[in-house]
Formats: C-alpha cells, sequence, structure tokens
C-alpha cells in the first residue's frame, strides 16, 4: 500500500496559513498569560530564591564544613570554617528605579510563564503548518511530537531554575567583599533568567526535533557523528553572545551535551538503511 503523497500548496497559501498558526498562538499566549497572572509573584520568589541563600550549594556547603568539622577539625580551626559555617544569611532583595517597573516585570513573567502553560497548543501549531508536506504516516507522529516536546521544554526550563540558575547567582554574590555589596536591579535580573529559562528550554528541544528529522530520513547517525567539532564551534558561538564567561560556559556545555544525545537519539530510533523512504511528491 503507497503512502499519500504530501500536498504542495502555492507559496500564498503558505503565508496565509502561517498567519493563522500565528495568530492562534499569540491568543493561546494571552489567555495563558491570563492564567498565570496571579501567579506571577509566586514565580518571582521561586527566581528570586537564590538570593536567600537556601539553594543546593549552600546546602552543600554546610555540610562539607560539617564533615571536615568531623574528619578534620585541625584543618576546621585553621581555615576559621567556623565563621563560615556560622555566618548569618545577607539578604539580597532587588530594587527597581521606574515608578511601572515591576508591573512590567509582571508582565514578562506572565507572559513567559502563560507561553508554557499554552506548549502544547503551540506545539500542535507549528506540526499544523508542517503537515501538508507530511504524509500519512508521519502525521501519526503528531502526539508524539507535543507530548515530548512539551516535556522537553519544561525539563529544560526546570534543570536551569533548580540547577544552573543558583549556580550563576552564588558565583555572582561570592564576590561581596567589606567593601562592594551587590546591588541587583529588578529588571536586569527577571530579564536575564527569563531570556536563559527560555533557552534552556529550547536547548532540551534538540533531541526531539533530531528524533523527529531522523524518523522522516532527513538527518541520520552518520550525518551527526562527524560533526561533532562543528557542534562545539557552534556551541561556542551560541554562548558567546552572552557576555560574562561563567553564564558562555553553562550555556555551551549542555548545548553541546544535547547535540551528543542527538546523536545518539538518531542512531537508536533514526530510520534504518534501506527503508523505503515515502513518496513527497
Amino acid at each position: 500500500m503507497s503512502e499519500e503523497p504530501a500536498k504542495v500548496l502555492p507559496f500564498i497559501e503558505h503565508l496565509v496559513e502561517l498567519r493563522k498558526r500565528l495568530i492562534i498562538v499569540v491568543v493561546a499566549v494571552v489567555i495563558g498569560m491570563g492564567f498565570a497572572w496571579n501567579l506571577a509573584d509566586r514565580i518571582l520568589l521561586f527566581m528570586e530564591k537564590p538570593l536567600t541563600g537556601e539553594t543546593y550549594l549552600d546546602a552543600a556547603k554546610q555540610a562539607g564544613y560539617r564533615y571536615l568539622n568531623a574528619r578534620f577539625p585541625a584543618i576546621y580551626s585553621h581555615a576559621r570554617l567556623e565563621q563560615e559555617l556560622n555566618r548569618p544569611k545577607t539578604p539580597h532583595p532587588l530594587n527597581y528605579t521606574a515608578p511601572l517597573e515591576p508591573f512590567f516585570m509582571q508582565c514578562k513573567i506572565s507572559a513567559i510563564a502563560g507561553f508554557v502553560l499554552v506548549l502544547p497548543i503551540v506545539f500542535y501549531q507549528l506540526w499544523a503548518f508542517i503537515a501538508p508536506g507530511l504524509t500519512r504516516r508521519e502525521r501519526r507522529l503528531v502526539v508524539p511530537f507535543i507530548t515530548s516536546a512539551t516535556v522537553a521544554f519544561c525539563t529544560g526550563a526546570l534543570f536551569f531554575l533548580t540547577t544552573i540558575w543558583p549556580f550563576i547567582i552564588n558565583f555572582s554574590l561570592s564576590y561581596e567583599s567589606a567593601g562592594l555589596r551587590s546591588w541587583l536591579s529588578l529588571s536586569a535580573y527577571v530579564n536575564f533568567c527569563l531570556r536563559l529559562i527560555l533557552l534552556f528550554g529550547l536547548i532540551a528541544e534538540l533531541p526531539v526535533i533530531t528524533l523527529l528529522l531522523s524518523r522522516f530520513g532527513l538527518v541520520s547517525y552518520q550525518f551527526l557523528a562527524p560533526k561533532r567539532k562543528y557542534a562545539l564551534l557552534a556551541s561556542a558561538v551560541v554562548a558567546a553572545f552572552h557576555a560574562d564567561l561563567v553564564t558562555m560556559f553553562v550555556i555551551m556545555i549542555p548545548l553541546y551535551l544535547m547535540y551528543e544525545v542527538s546523536v545518539w537519539v538518531a542512531l537508536l530510533f533514526g530510520k534504518k538503511r534501506g527503508a523505503a523512504a515515502p513518496n513527497r511528491t
């Protein structure tokens, strides 16, 4: 039984279809933003958690001090780690200078949270836009694609918020001293965090995209594996758009690791050689 041929749409119809899908996405995000509006304060508190000194890094440091005190008390006393262990937590409140700055930050947080809430709709609209160019068998992958893409984005975003973001903020605050104190801007803090949330969510989509393309026979393990050095270079170029060296590395390393995962995804789940190619004419 032959595959149903893919539909070939004129260019103008492509633009009309794209406009339709974008309008649906914008409306969905606005609705999601409305649902997320009252959650913006809680989301901001979660983003501010690294400023409270109650992260996994602080807990690990405290556990390390206690271990040294129990096993190597001489080193513990000589290094005066008791002062570090009992040092009171210094509050690091965010500050704003413009009258409506908190309102606009609430809008931004709500917009990103609303976008995440409607991710299944966003990915379905993306799929619906490319579906006319797919065969009937390929169009059956719509549910796995939407599910895996949504889970991957949320996983990448949560990984950043729970693991990478505390590391960045703790590293920044480690430069405080008696004569140097942090005065963190609300806009700079929130914009930096939201930008990286989106970036890590997109980075986590790389294996999903590779899985889809490999199932369609558009990429393969044999194509991706020799390109590792170029992937490393591309990861460094993408990460270089962030000014500080620390953020550059915490972006470059996960991005390249996702490429490695994508290579193995193509090997394990890609279309095997010799399989009949679907008719796209």
